[in-house]
């Protein structure tokens, strides 16, 4: 397939480039886009680290990548030597002012044999303790003074608080634009994160009923099977809140409570966004245990396999009193959704790796129905499955056949697998793609990353100065503490996994 509108020339500069994002994620995404004809005609992979790499033994640690991870296997040759062509190396040192002066000598090089200047995509594939360090080093250097061409691509976590994340802001913005900052989380770039959009603003079916009149309450569950695997350094200084609410679960909540946009200009659609984040009720420390949970779990067994417990994880302190599992009743305060319970929940270790969010509507306002017919009679549903199942589930009731009035629920199913014949593109080509062309809608704007900092805030502020007594308090393999069943059960509700198969 060949695209009907191509980025400009670019050269994709990764920091980070021998790192594991740049093996598993970046380098395949390139080649697939590329291979689907979406990479501009002339474009350039540029790869900076510390480590030693030669040109081609750099391109042989992208392809290895390639071969393990891309969608679509391992590649033809002749498509690998024509994409290898465009990929190169620069060994650096991110604090030193001389590698970045071999950087531009670098680039200027690999865009001559170009034809000429190009989008110049700074990705940063990296700790985030280097973050700073980089952005003011391309400041000083130069090399990313074309307010017009160039961008910088930042990964999350995107600051370790509220007061890190506004330093490093400022940081960023003294040296690019607002419209050169792609602060970018993957969960948005998913097929079925987008479809969210499409299905709430053009169908002119559930906008009516998506209101507190119609809607009893949102869950929205993203579970993940492994443990922190080879994280543990990093988790340990994180923890589930950081690591999965103040982002991920966040932009999902944002893009159910979202109001219907004017356009789908980037800016437009993430204005709406930052109108849910300043909604959402922040609570008083005296509050938080009422509305927030956290767990962290101990050994257990998953699918019939012995799993070990977080504090015996390679990299994660003993006594450790990082939650590995949160969960959080929020409310957005405001017309639409005033009194609506928003039920969230992440955690590792877990059953199984899912992602969901499930719309229960408010009963009907009179069962006309006598009570022998109704026996199974369930509440009106909307699943929205993001991962692994992909697709929309709607349950309602319907009569089942015979003489007797009997009620019984059912369910009308939309799944990307029998729908659609090729595999949707991976969160990171969409992202990459959207960098190329300049369109910054799925990325989080600076503003956007604060307000959702300013919600975690008070819950992340309480656990770090009380650290809890009971961890851990699940076992792996089980859907985390008793106190998430208690905190929804409060409310006459229960927490629900309905795939789309059943």
């Amino acid at each position: 397939m060949t695209s009907a509108v191509k980025p400009e020339p670019a050269a994709l500069i990764i920091f980070g480039a021998g790192g594991d994002l740049a093996w598993r994620k970046i380098g395949p995404a390139m080649y697939n886009l590329f291979l689907d004809g979406w990479l501009p005609d002339k474009f350039a992979v540029i790869g900076v680290d510390i480590k030693d790499f030669s040109d081609s033994q750099y391109r042989e640690r992208l392809k290895d990548g390639i071969d393990r991870f891309s969608r679509r296997g391992k590649p033809a040759d002749d498509d690998w030597e024509k994409f290898a062509q465009a990929i190169s190396y620069q060994k650096a040192d991110f604090t030193s002012a001389d590698s970045y002066k071999n950087l531009s000598l670098h680039i200027t090089s690999v865009e001559k044999q170009l034809g000429g200047n190009s989008n110049r995509i700074f990705y940063m594939a990296i700790p985030p303790a280097f973050i700073e360090t980089i952005a003011e080093q391309l400041g000083n250097s130069g090399i990313a003074s074309d307010k017009e061409r160039d961008r910088i691509v930042v990964e999350k976590p995107f600051g370790h608080d509220l007061e890190s994340a506004k330093k490093l802001n400022r940081v960023i913005c003294s040296i690019f634009d607002e419209r050169q900052i792609y602060r970018i989380d993957h969960y948005l770039g998913k097929e079925t994160v987008q479809n969210m959009l499409a299905f709430r603003f053009a169908n002119a079916l559930f906008e009516p009923i998506w209101n507190r009149n119609y809607i009893d309450h949102v869950q929205i569950t993203v579970a993940e099977q492994v443990g922190v695997e080879h994280r543990g350094g990093y988790y340990d200084h994180a923890g589930a809140l950081r690591d999965m609410i103040q982002n991920h679960l966040l932009q999902l909540l944002c893009l159910i409570a979202m109001e219907p946009p004017v356009s789908f200009n980037a800016d437009e659609v993430r204005n709406k966004k930052v109108e849910v984040l300043s909604a959402i009720r922040k609570y008083q420390p005296d509050k938080v245990h009422s509305y927030a949970v956290r767990g962290q779990y101990g050994p257990g067994w998953i699918e019939g396999s012995k799993a070990a417990g977080y504090r015996d994880e390679p990299g994660v302190d003993k006594e450790s009193a990082t939650e590995t599992f949160a969960a959080v009743k929020f409310f957005v305060d405001n017309w639409r959704w005033q009194d609506v319970p928003f039920y969230v929940r992440t955690g590792k270790s877990m059953p199984e790796k899912i992602s969901v969010i499930t719309i229960q509507f408010r009963p009907v306002p009179h069962r006309a129905f006598p009570s022998e017919s109704i026996e199974n009679w369930q509440p009106n549903r909307l699943i929205l499955n993001i991962q692994p199942e992909k697709g929309i589930r709607l349950r309602f009731q319907a009569k089942k056949p015979g003489l007797k009035m009997f009620l019984t629920p059912v369910d009308m199913t939309f799944n990307y697998e029998s729908s659609y014949v090729s595999d949707p593109p991976e969160a990171y080509e969409t992202l990459l793609l959207d960098i190329m062309l300049g369109d910054a809608t799925l990325f989080m704007r600076g503003d956007q990353v604060e307000a959702a900092w300013e919600v975690v805030m008070p819950i992340l502020n309480l656990w770090q100065s009380s650290a809890s007594t009971e961890f851990p308090n699940y076992s792996a393999g089980t859907w985390g503490p008793e106190t998430a069943e208690a905190l929804i059960a409060r409310d006459g509700k229960n927490w629900l996994i309905l795939p789309l198969k059943n």
